[in-house]
């Protein structure tokens, strides 16, 4: 048995967001929200976490895999009808069960923490999470006795105006002693007129049979915001995003202006890295240290090297390694991987290509399925002509080769070591190592010892 198992609420459909996306799976700081709730679960060590799923529970299960258990709430009827699903899943496994929502993802691991230790200090029947506000938040009032002790829970809908004149709100977030809770859940009375099952009577039902209910009460409103509706959304995003880049200047990292910086809950970032405004980084991106990114860059799911430097340009999945460096208006597209001090210029774009270290191409120029050696110059206005209409070709590019510009290779190609296109050159063939070619389309232009050393054959035009 263990000492804490979860339960997150995610059956909603969230009506409110006018979405056909199920709520929870709405992303905030660049991951579902309900994920947030789970993380917070696996940091106090949970074992198990079950989600409670209703509105398109395939989906939810998609999205969040095998690391929790699924209970499914066929109708919302409740919040007590949706924790008693996981009782055949949780009965007997656990000595404690926290309940918490999977639409709150700006509650804090270290509040939950909290909650967990009072309970486990004073053993209650239930300790429950209030907020001192003056904002209601259509949240129920915490009715407290004359000896100070949480005497009932009472719905906004349903208050009196003494009721709705008290400031501090039920968070919906439970510590439940396990035996407890599995035994009396199922003694919720139906509250008309929906027929529905509410966890906030379980408060009377400790209350009435003398049971205790400790209280965590915070100040901090931020941290419980549920979401129902667009405006929610961006609030919560606002939120985690402050949160997220007050922990890395923290760490070490510049952001010139944190409120234009939006950086996703996943991304690391290494030590001297500057930041400029309007850069977005999303997903798993990883970057290192004494890199510059931005201003007006995205980079997403991609890894970004020590000294790198990103100006004004779109990294998507993609790897520049140490020392790199690209823009403005440069984009990188999947598999795009730049080797060490790689200087990829204005107005250019990489897909799926790796180039070698110390290559260079200035402007203007499009590498796409290609392998480019090290030390070559790719002028601008180079395209790799790498789609012929049916299929993807490659082409391939040996070390310290010169590509002018306006070169046009039409794939499949390869160019080899130490070769010279000359600017403006339609190569439909094979270019030897150290061959100078130009023209179009373009044919071999050295001299006849280069020829004789390579072979001998002239760069011709492809046979129809």
């Amino acid at each position: 048995m263990s000492e804490l198992a979860a339960v997150i609420l995610a059956a909603g459909q969230g009506t409110r967001l006018k979405s056909d996306l199920p709520k929870v799976l709405h992303p905030v700081g660049g991951i579902p929200m309900v994920a947030w709730s789970i993380q917070n679960a696996q940091a106090l060590g949970a074992a198990p976490i079950v989600l409670v799923v209703g509105y398109k529970a395939e989906a939810v299960r998609q999205a969040m895999g095998d690391q929790v258990l699924y209970a499914y709430q066929e109708k919302q009827l409740g919040t007590g009808h949706a924790v008693l699903q996981a009782r055949p899943l949780l009965e007997g496994q656990a000595r404690d069960v926290l309940v918490l929502y999977g639409d709150m993802p700006t509650l804090t691991a270290e509040t939950l923490q909290r909650l967990v230790a009072l309970h486990r200090e004073k053993r209650p029947a239930m300790t429950m999470l209030s907020v001192l506000s003056e904002d209601s938040m259509g949240f129920g009032r915490v009715v407290r006795g004359a000896d100070g002790r949480v005497c009932a829970i009472i719905e906004e809908a349903v208050a009196s105006p003494e009721i709705l004149a008290i400031r501090e709100l039920n968070c919906g977030v439970y510590c439940f002693d396990a035996d407890w809770l599995w035994r009396r859940l199922p003694d919720i009375p139906i509250t008309p007129p929906k027929g529905e099952y509410y966890l906030t009577d379980m408060v009377g039902l400790a209350v009435a049979e003398g049971a205790r209910v400790e209280v965590l009460t915070t100040h901090d409103v931020s941290e419980v915001q549920g979401i129902n509706t667009r405006l929610h959304l961006a609030q919560a995003e606002r939120i985690l995003r402050r949160r997220i880049n007050e922990r890395w200047m923290l760490e070490g990292v510049t952001l010139v202006d944190p409120d234009t910086t939006y950086i996703e809950a996943a991304v690391q970032i290494g030590r001297e890295t500057v930041i400029y405004p309007n850069t977005f980084l999303q997903g798993r991106t990883m970057i290192g240290e004494r890199a510059v990114i931005g201003p007006n860059t995205l980079i997403r799911d991609s890894r970004i090297g020590n000294g790198c430097r990103v100006l004004m340009s779109v990294v998507e999945e993609a790897v520049m390694e140490e020392g790199a460096n690209i823009g403005p208006f440069g984009h990188l597209r999947k598999g795009a991987h730049l080797g060490e001090g790689v200087h990829m210029g204005n107005f250019g774009e990489v897909k799926d290509s790796y180039l070698g270290p110390g290559t260079k191409m200035g402007h203007f120029s499009y590498i796409g399925d290609s392998y480019v050696g090290r030390d070559v110059n790719i002028g601008a206005g180079t395209v790799t002509c790498n789609y012929d209409g049916q299929r993807k070709h490659r082409t391939v590019i040996g070390d310290r080769a010169f590509i002018g510009s306006g070169t046009m290779l039409v794939a499949p190609v390869t160019v080899g070591e130490g070769a010279r296109i000359g600017a403006g050159a339609v190569v439909t063939r094979d270019v030897p190592a150290g061959a100078l070619v130009y023209g179009v389309p373009a044919r071999r232009h050295d001299t006849p010892k280069a020829q004789a050393e390579s072979g001998g054959e002239d760069a011709q035009p492809k046979s129809p």
